[in-house]
């Protein structure tokens, strides 16, 4: 009868567990049972309490005895805490109390008979667990295979090192129930679907279809021919007494070439087999458009298992390998725990295809040389860069905040060709600790890419989950020995690094001046263009020409001084002289001070990440005393700082900066953080700094002004194609496979970060190229927003300021 072998969802669950009570009589270990199986606490504590009759029962399946889900996303796989009427009524009941474990019941189960109820058929269920219901054994097994790496019992408190919050299953799978009218099943968060059309199966019976993704595509399919860019994917069927072919439809992570040669000698195929294992072989009855492949199944299994590849009848040179006849894009994901902790890790993960999943199951943690069970990392951040061919590469975290830092062992590692050959998974860990004792705080890491044998450089920045919430006392408890460590370290703390010049106001040196052959007064006013009248004598900081827009075309421009404004002069409307022939120069004097002040007025309006301009400075200034001087804090004193900042230089710069940054956010509407942290470190020469803030700052704004401009930007500045365009977008994209105009900015950031990296330290260059090619747009958004202009205008002033403001004679005393 198939009453008697399927689950009956209303159970009278109180009858049930008295039966509990007659195991309990025969099994001498059962008052031990909670103190060494923690998922049967509830069971033991049931027989000392009849009248519990809401037991927590299932936390990693909470419908492994239910068909009904009305309120559950089917692909649950760890609620929090489930109760039996909550599971089985629908309530909204919840307590306490640990998950039991499923060999238990099964011993209530074994002497029970079910009744099934008709429902009505859903288009997504759970697995249909009714098979396993006459074999113990299987059932058994079954679970703890399912349990192996789903501990849920991990306490943060009681352990020696915190820990990696609560882990969970990870396969990540779906399930569902299909009528005779069909229907289309995606894997969560991908591009993987499986399409049943109508009349699949006979009216009045069902189709159970599931999908898994195995990370880790078979290595027979990954050859000199052929490299796959897909997972490899798991396909389940309950009914295969069917009348049609079923369709799989999989995003690809490549794209063959448009030359001739690559169309010609390579294709992207699926792969087809029966078994895990293999072998594997080719399906005829494919359709590709651009990067996408649909493909029609016909030799039906109740498991199956499919891979799309790309795939070469043969290698012809100039190509070397199946890599020169596609756009291949690499996926990379940033997994880490749950929660962070002052001693955590983070794992860098290369895929060979597209996909990247939500949670990682990481098995190789080590701790004190040991290792560690297999834990669950969640997803921080991801990143999709073209590659054009297997090639080493070189992998970096850096940490945008002075609290955290990387193991030194762990700053930089490297990746070979041959691992990205197998189109396996290739994970690099890379630990992170917190310095001193102090309050735990999200923070931005940066992730590097390079390219060892090119200058290519891919980066993108990550933000990390927030502190366990238990972490607060743990932090804390020290207090007397943080006092003690300061007093011990305090002597060492006044001894400067590095001694800055000092800042002198006095009038600018100029050794050439220009004279106005032209009257040039504007009606609409445009920032860092000068206006004058025709014979009046412009002071020229510096021979260096700038190319910009004016109001309407690309001129070149010096950069010079008339009454007390510093701003662009057209070359062709002046006539250049010496310092000896200039007659009448009062009017383009001007003091080292104001030429600071205005030399930074582009901060006044430029995009910043606090956190990244933090760790930057706190990291390039030696000498905390000079830079609170500049700040306005010649005051301050060893005093002034607490334990938590008095291990390193760079963690009293790190204080000395947050501090003018709480005074400016006191003060809003009369001082703005970045403009005088800029001006501040001009005074204390630090010229080098204030040029990589220049970059930083230049390309996040330039990012967010374009938005989807960015698009015709890179085509012009980099002559990128639409398949490496994309590739930047991806990471970025939402569900409905578009990038957001607020989300437009990430992919422009990472464009431009990539390309700026091209140049090395030759910022200048990159500013003026970037200016050239703003300018050159459709639509220049360069005419509105000149402060890159303005940027231009500071890096060449940077070495009249120097000669002026700074005395040899001073450096050398």
């Amino acid at each position: 009868d198939v009453n008697e072998s399927k689950l009956d969802l209303d159970i009278d669950w109180p009858g049930v567990f008295k039966h509990a009570q007659a195991v309990s009589k025969t099994n001498p270990f059962w008052n031990e049972l909670s103190g060494s199986n923690p998922f049967v606490h509830d069971i033991a504590a049931s027989n000392r309490n009849e009248n519990n009759k809401c037991l927590s029962i299932l936390k990693e399946k909470p419908y492994l005895f239910s068909k009904l889900s009305s309120n559950r996303d089917s692909l649950d796989s760890s609620g929090d805490e489930l109760d039996i009427d909550c599971l089985l009524r629908n309530s909204s009941s919840r307590r306490s109390g640990r998950s039991k474990s499923v060999s238990d019941f099964l011993d209530i189960v074994d002497n029970r008979r079910f009744n099934l109820h008709k429902t009505a058929p859903q288009k997504t269920t759970a697995s249909d667990m009714t098979w396993l219901q006459n074999d113990r054994e299987a059932y058994k097994m079954a679970w703890l295979s399912h349990r192996q790496l789903t501990r849920s019992c991990l306490d943060l408190e009681a352990m020696g090192s915190p820990g990696w919050a609560q882990t969970q299953a990870t396969d990540i799978h779906v399930v569902c129930k299909l009528s005779h009218e069909g229907g289309s099943v995606q894997l969560p968060d991908s591009d993987i679907n499986i399409h049943v059309p109508v009349g699949h199966v006979l009216p009045g019976e069902f189709q159970e279809v599931g999908l898994k993704a195995i990370l880790n595509p078979p290595l027979s399919c990954n050859n000199e021919l052929s490299s796959t860019v897909s997972p490899l994917i798991e396909l389940t069927l309950s009914n295969l007494n069917t009348s049609k072919a079923i369709f799989l439809e999989v995003k690809v992570a490549a794209k063959v070439k448009n030359d001739p040669l690559s169309q010609v000698m390579s294709d992207i195929v699926c792969f087809f087999s029966l078994s895990k294992e293999g072998p594997f072989k080719k399906v005829e009855n494919c359709y590709i458009y651009q990067d996408t492949i649909q493909v029609k199944l016909t030799d039906l299994s109740h498991v199956m298992y499919a891979v799309i590849a790309v795939q070469a009848s043969k290698i012809q040179p100039p190509a070397t390998n199946i890599w020169d006849y596609v756009h291949r894009t690499v996926s990379v994901g940033i997994y880490g725990p749950k929660y962070i902790h002052p001693s955590f890790t983070a794992v860098f993960t290369v895929f060979g295809h597209n996909y990247i999943p939500g949670k990682l199951t990481v098995c190789d943690i080590k701790k004190g040389g040991k290792s560690m069970p297999p834990v669950v990392f969640q997803l921080w951040g991801k990143h999709t860069f073209l590659l054009e061919k297997p090639q080493d590469l070189n992998i970096s975290l850096i940490s945008c905040d002075p609290d955290f830092e990387v193991k030194m062992e762990d700053q930089s590692k490297n990746i070979k060709k041959e691992e990205l050959k197998t189109g396996e998974m290739v994970r690099q860990q890379f630990l992170f600790s917190m310095l001193g004792c102090r309050e735990m705080h999200v923070f931005v890491f940066l992730v590097q890419i390079k390219i060892l044998k090119s200058s290519q450089v891919t980066q993108f920045h990550v933000t990390t989950p927030d502190p366990a919430p238990k972490l607060s006392g743990i932090i804390n408890r020290p207090k007397h020995l943080q006092n003690r460590k300061e007093i011990k370290s305090a002597p060492w703390l006044l001894i400067p690094t590095i001694k800055y010049p000092k800042f002198q106001d006095k009038t600018l040196s100029v050794k050439s001046y220009g004279v106005a052959l032209k009257t040039v007064l504007r009606q609409n006013k445009i920032d860092y263009l000068l206006e004058y009248f025709k014979g009046d004598t412009i002071a020229l900081l510096g021979e260096d020409k700038v190319k910009a827009i004016g109001q309407t075309k690309m001129k070149e421009w010096y950069v010079g001084v008339l009454r007390r404004k510093i701003g662009l002069v057209h070359c062709k409307n002046i006539k250049v002289i010496s310092k000896e022939q200039a007659m009448d120069t009062a009017d383009s004097e001007l003091t080292t001070r104001n030429l600071v002040e205005q030399m930074a007025l582009p901060f006044k309006k430029l995009t910043y990440i606090y956190s990244v301009v933090l760790s930057t400075v706190s990291e390039r200034v030696y000498d905390w005393r000079a830079l609170a001087e500049v700040l306005g804090y010649p005051h301050m004193s060893l005093d002034d700082f607490n334990e938590a900042h008095a291990d390193k230089e760079s963690e009293r710069v790190a204080h000395v900066v947050k501090r003018m940054k709480q005074d400016c956010h006191a003060n809003k509407k009369k001082r703005l953080f970045l403009y005088e942290l800029i001006v501040a470190l001009l005074k204390i020469d630090c010229q080098g700094l204030v040029a990589r803030l220049t970059q930083d700052t230049i390309i996040l704004t330039s990012a967010v002004k374009l938005g989807k401009s960015w698009r015709e930007l890179a085509e012009k500045l980099a002559r990128l194609t639409k398949q490496q365009i994309e590739a930047y977008e991806v990471p970025h994209q939402g569900k409905d496979g578009a990038v957001t105009l607020e989300m437009m900015w990430k992919p422009a950031y990472d464009f431009l970060y990539t390309w700026a990296a091209h140049y090395g330290d030759g910022y200048r260059d990159v500013l003026q190229d970037l200016q050239s090619s703003l300018d050159k747009m459709k639509n220049p958004v360069t005419k509105q927003w000149r402060e890159l202009t303005g940027t231009l205008i500071l890096v060449n002033c940077m070495e009249v300021l120097r000669a002026s403001a700074f005395s040899k004679m001073e450096e050398e005393e």
